[in-house]
């Protein structure tokens, strides 16, 4: 008697919990995604993007503007996830998704205007020829975002890239794969037709999987080394990337400026969102005829500043033995403690801001990204020196200036990619300034319109309107047409 052959059952696949990081209580459980299955979602993100694509850019707008006022009913929803799923206090998680609602706002109105097909000048050497130019969408983007701004910096990708007329697939951090959830569940309802926006979830393997799937660009935030295995996992396919990585990010504070302003935007830029910001403030750098009254006044501020009402705790465990590792060493560097220490950390939280000076320039809290509410005060002897301070550095991603005169000299002068004039970290929240940095803080711009370009191929079309008065490129060109362009060319070379 035979026995009849079946087939074993496709394995289950493995799941993961997100969980409150203060209290450790589950938040919600997810698919971690393997190979198979991120594939399987890229393919369909191919056929939604045809889809997605012919809707044009005013179809493209409307249901995007839809999509910001779905996520505007619904901010309660996400507000609530934003607290117990990434720890933020409520002041937080509302700035997060306010800035966020702008970014969609922006992308959706000005996608025409920025990628449109145009007219472009042809030269006086092809003025036979009209030339035109627009940006087509490279198909299907995959998103990788980070856990510290899990809704706002997502979606810098995600609505510039949506808007550009591609499909997504997005991967959210596995310590927020319900925000994630949250922002694909709302495009959803604004697009049922086709999945254009699809959520994969999963760590470091599913990531993997993103970018060896066949999509046709990679965008992606997070640390420096982890930055460095997503190129090297795009790299076999020749995937492009737009990397936004890490910061290690100054505020200089020049002899004229208005200290009390400087001293709040330092306590704001170190320690809002617990100091887990890429374009935070780790370093300040304060001219010497105001060194002392800003020292005060900082002290006396940031001992007023603590957790739980002011900002939460560190997402990641691990953070705080970078924290703690950063702040031992400065001190036994010779650093000063004026506020807090190794004492005020307490996991899941820094119990208040930390606030150091006299700290090296080569310490290990100088050099390396904190991303915890630490800030090292060092003198310097004017702005300029400060200026020269905040760019001995491998990052470039922010930088903040407070100063009244040669103050747009000076921003000019920051190696960044961003720089904020008497306030910190303003730029993030301007959907029309290209956000990006230079270095180890990575390449490739999101937000404005090169954010928008970044996520479209370049197209160019020329068409002869009349045949060219010289028949240079055809064989069947006269024995004077060579030498007329040669002076055509001496002509216009040296003009």
């Amino acid at each position: 008697m035979s026995i009849p052959h079946t087939e074993p059952a496709p394995a289950e696949p493995a799941r993961f919990t997100s969980r409150d990081p203060v209290t450790a209580e589950p938040v919600a459980t997810f698919p971690a995604d393997d190979e198979t299955a991120v594939r399987r979602k890229v393919a369909r993100a191919r056929e939604a993007a045809r889809w997605w694509d012919a809707l044009g850019h005013d179809g493209r707008r409307a249901r995007l503007l839809t999509w910001k006022r779905v996520m505007t009913r619904r901010r309660g929803e996400i507000i609530t996830l934003l607290r117990r799923e990434n720890g933020k206090v409520r002041a937080d998680a509302v700035i997060e998704l306010s800035a966020t609602l702008a970014l969609v706002d922006w992308a959706a109105r000005n996608a025409h205007r920025v990628l449109r097909r145009r007219a472009v000048p042809s030269g006086p050497l092809m003025f036979n020829q009209a030339s035109t130019l627009e940006y087509k969408p490279y198909g299907v983007i995959g998103v990788i975002g980070p856990w510290n701004y899990p809704v706002f910096t997502p979606v810098g990708s995600l609505a510039y890239a949506l808007a550009a007329g591609n499909a997504v697939v997005f991967k959210p951090s596995e310590f927020t794969p319900a925000c994630g959830k949250w922002l694909t569940d709302t495009f959803t309802e604004v697009v049922p037709e086709h999945p254009v926006l699809q959520l994969t979830t999963g760590a470091g393997p599913t990531g993997a999987a993103l970018c060896a799937s066949g999509v046709d660009k990679i965008a992606f935030t997070g640390s420096r080394a982890t930055g460095t295995r997503v190129l090297e996992a795009c790299a076999p396919s020749v995937t492009p990337v737009l990397l936004e990585l890490g910061g290690k990010d100054a505020l200089v504070v020049a002899e004229d400026a208005d200290v009390e302003a400087a001293v709040e935007a330092a306590l704001w830029g170190g320690c809002s969102n617990a100091g887990q910001s890429c374009t935070g403030i780790e370093r300040v750098y304060v001219a010497d005829a105001v060194y002392e009254r800003f020292e005060a006044r900082l002290t006396e501020r940031a001992a007023r500043i603590r957790a739980r009402e002011d900002f939460g705790p560190i997402t990641m465990p691990g953070q705080l033995d970078i924290i703690r590792r950063h702040v031992e060493d400065a001190l036994a560097c010779g650093g000063r403690a004026l506020v807090g220490g190794p004492e005020s950390i307490e996991p899941p939280y820094v119990l208040g801001p930390i606030v150091l000076a006299d700290v090296p320039e080569d310490s290990a809290a100088l050099r390396e990204e904190t991303f915890g509410p630490v800030l090292i005060v060092n003198r310097v002897r004017d702005a300029q020196e400060g200026v020269r301070r905040a760019n001995d550095s491998p990052y470039g991603l922010g930088a903040a200036i407070f100063a009244r005169r040669g103050v747009t000299d000076l921003a000019r002068a920051v190696r960044s990619g961003m720089v904020s004039i008497d306030d910190v970290m303003a730029f993030p929240g301007v959907p029309s300034l290209p956000f990006g940095g230079v270095g180890a803080s990575g390449f490739g711009r999101i937000h404005g319109a090169d954010g928008l370009r970044e996520f479209t191929v370049p197209h160019a079309v020329t068409r002869r309107r009349f045949k060219a008065p010289l028949a240079v490129s055809t064989y069947a060109r006269g024995p004077k047409d060579i030498p007329r362009l040669e002076r055509v060319a001496r002509f216009l070379g040296s003009r």
